[in-house]
């Protein structure tokens, strides 16, 4: 079955009084290469949803967001009081420097208000995650990953369309340049025989049809057209049969080149080379789309 390694699945859950969304994105890779974008996850969590996503994912880069909001119209602030009254010691001995009173009430409100307005004294609360909002975020992440799941499926199927009838093209070209066999050799036959003609030479009859015969097989292209023929047809089979076919038929492809590239080498013959450039176009179209494949 083709999968295609790009996809994307999103799902929001909320749990008390804030929203978690969750967004999964995949794109082709040659291993499971996972980034989990969220401060939020404890690293217990982290591992556990690393393993989930390779079991079900396998393979690709794949970046997965965390993110959190408030729903409840406000977020909660928090004054950092070790911290208040370290920057408030700090500004009175200031003062104190400066012959200034720092206990007098308008002096106190002035420090008091400064403080506040120092880095990290007051901050959003950071809302710990506990269990309930640890399983509603892992229920969000199946969800999540089910629908990237099915991206993956519907692209799967056009990829499957498309590297089939590239195949099918392969197959049709071949079928031309057989036409080609016919004229082939007699033409190489008479092309030889014509370059003797012209340097004047009388070999032996018997023994030119000796090297003549021992010559085309040398160029004969039957058993590359078989083999061709065979791995397209694994290539289709293994699409239909494997679950996970990505890499299997990047190796098949690199088989049908070799088998083009020794038509091309053999064929001698302009109309069967223009083929051979043709098939070559579409197995290279094939090569990239198959580095899509799950």
């Amino acid at each position: 079955m083709v999968v295609s390694m790009t996809g994307y699945g999103k799902a929001e859950v909320t749990s008390g009084n804030r929203k978690y969304t969750v967004e999964v994105r995949s794109l082709n890779g040659k291993n499971c290469d996972i980034s989990l974008k969220s401060s939020l996850l404890p690293k217990d969590k982290d591992l556990e949803f690393r393993q989930y996503l390779t079991h079900h994912l396998v393979r690709g880069n794949i970046d997965v967001f965390l993110t959190s909001e408030n729903v409840s119209g406000s977020e909660a602030r928090r004054i950092d009081p070790e911290l208040f009254r370290d920057y408030f010691r700090q500004l009175s001995g200031i003062c104190e420097s400066l012959n200034l009173d720092p206990h007098q009430d308008f002096m106190a409100s002035i420090l008091s208000s400064s403080v506040l307005r120092l880095p990290d004294v007051v901050a959003a609360d950071k809302n710990e995650l506990n269990e309930e909002d640890l399983e509603a975020i892992s229920g969000a992440m199946h969800k999540a990953v089910d629908a990237l799941t099915a991206f993956r499926i519907k692209e799967g199927a056009v990829l499957r369309n498309d590297l089939q009838t590239r195949v099918d093209n392969i197959l049709s070209i071949l079928s031309e340049a057989e036409a080609y066999e016919a004229e082939r050799v007699p033409a190489i036959r008479q092309r030889i025989t014509a370059r003797m003609e012209e340097l004047a030479l009388e070999p032996d009859h018997d023994r030119l049809e000796q090297e003549m015969i021992f010559y085309l097989e040398k160029l004969d292209v039957n058993e590359e057209k078989v083999r061709l023929r065979q791995h397209c047809r694994y290539f289709t089979d293994t699409m239909d049969a494997e679950e996970c076919p990505g890499r299997k038929l990047g190796f098949i492809a690199q088989e049908m080149g070799r088998e083009i590239n020794t038509l091309g080498s053999k064929s001698n013959h302009a109309g069967m080379q223009k083929c051979v450039v043709r098939m070559k176009d579409e197995l290279e179209k094939i090569k990239e789309q198959v580095l899509n494949v799950l």
